[in-house]
């Protein structure tokens, strides 16, 4: 069965790569995550110590292709994402940056992206987002067809979110729709989209939304109003769109489950670690309870403390004679002598919790802005 796998993987690679690049869009502010990204690209904020951006580079590698175009927006967090990701000399692939100077739709980011594109099939990937069991199928499908395109669709609960796909009874894409207040359906468009080089066409055919934005709902309902093929696949598995705390949770847990587990770090001989734990390099466990699925990031010390299910802990972190469970905390930050415990939260870089020493007891807080506290 393995083995099967493996030759699966090397013949999608084959075909992508004869055939396709990647589109990853990586723009945005990230709004919905202050204070987390304001000082962040939200494409960088890791799920079990990887950046989002990262694991949707690496199944579109995994896909076979080694050519991938990241559009980016302007200022600090455009330089993060540079800065991060570099050449993709490191994967061994090509990595091209392509700006969209505003924020002005998904078919704008394809527009803007046509001298990289040419005449090539490509896949296009929103950066913020996590999904089961990654594309290399997806790929070979649309590799060996000849659809002018392939959109994955998912039932989901709140589809006016999103842009929904409503199918007709054969299966064939009915009509698209751009975050309905009245959904046609709960086929969800997941951020995962599979073009032929007719989609540039289609995106200089259609006009801006009433919000000012190019949507790729109107591109990819021109290519079906013209006869082009396009297939919708319906996904059955996990699917996360990162934009919220609560999502970024959602995706930590479910990747967690999906880690290799292993100790590379130091557990003393008083700790408990659970076997779905994995110890990074550097890290020390010291008189402490580890449960998983979890991990601890490199060089981070936990003394005289637990740490509970689905919890990322990344590298250079401390946390000392305290409690959490169900978070993710990043680098460079410290938890000591907290007697309640830490749960269901987000905790960003360079962060310090502690008790204070100062009398009379009193809560002394400095929070940015859109901060969320709750207190006992």
């Amino acid at each position: 069965m393995v083995l099967c796998r493996q030759k699966d993987k090397i013949n999608a690679q084959i075909e992508a790569k004869s055939t396709m690049k990647g589109l990853i869009l990586s723009g945005g502010t990230g709004s919905r995550l202050y204070p987390l990204t304001y000082t962040n690209a939200k494409q960088l904020i890791p799920v079990a110590n990887k950046p989002i951006l990262v694991r949707v580079i690496e199944s579109i590698h995994d896909a076979g292709i080694d050519e991938i175009g990241i559009v980016i927006g302007v200022g600090a967090r455009a330089d993060m994402v540079r800065k991060e990701i570099g050449n993709g000399e490191r994967w061994g692939i090509a990595i091209t940056y392509i700006t969209q100077d505003a924020p002005l739709g998904l078919a704008h980011a394809v527009k803007v992206s046509a001298d990289f594109l040419g005449d090539d099939r490509f896949v296009m990937f929103l950066g913020d987002n996590v999904i089961e069991g990654g594309i290399s199928t997806l790929i070979t499908k649309f590799g060996k067809s000849d659809w002018n395109s392939q959109i994955v669709l998912t039932h989901i609960e709140n589809p006016q979110q999103y842009g929904v796909a409503e199918l007709g009874e054969d299966g064939s894409i009915r009509r698209l729709v751009e975050k309905p207040k009245n959904p046609p359906s709960d086929l969800a468009l997941v951020g995962i989209y599979m073009f032929d080089h007719n989609i540039l066409t289609a995106a200089d055919s259609i006009v801006p939304s009433a919000r000012g934005e190019l949507e790729i709902t109107d591109a990819i309902q021109w290519l079906v109003d013209n006869g082009y093929a396009v297939h919708p696949y319906v996904h059955h598995g996990w699917w996360i769109d990162t934009g919220r705390p609560n999502d970024m949770l959602n995706a930590n847990d479910h990747v967690l489950e999906e880690i290799a587990y292993y100790v590379d770090g130091l557990v003393d001989a008083d700790s408990n670690v659970d076997t779905r734990v994995r110890v990074e390099e550097g890290a020390e466990i010291i008189n402490s309870v580890v449960r998983g699925p979890a991990i601890v990031g490199k060089n981070s010390r936990i003394v005289n403390s637990y740490i509970g299910p689905f919890t990322s802990i990344a590298h250079d972190v401390l946390i000392e004679n305290s409690e959490i469970e169900h978070s993710v905390v990043l680098e460079n930050s410290s938890i000591k002598d907290i007697e309640a415990r830490i749960q269901d939260s987000l905790i960003g870089r360079n962060v310090c919790i502690h008790r204070s020493p100062v009398k009379p007891k009193a809560l002394k807080l400095t929070l940015g802005d859109n901060s969320d506290l709750g207190i006992l």
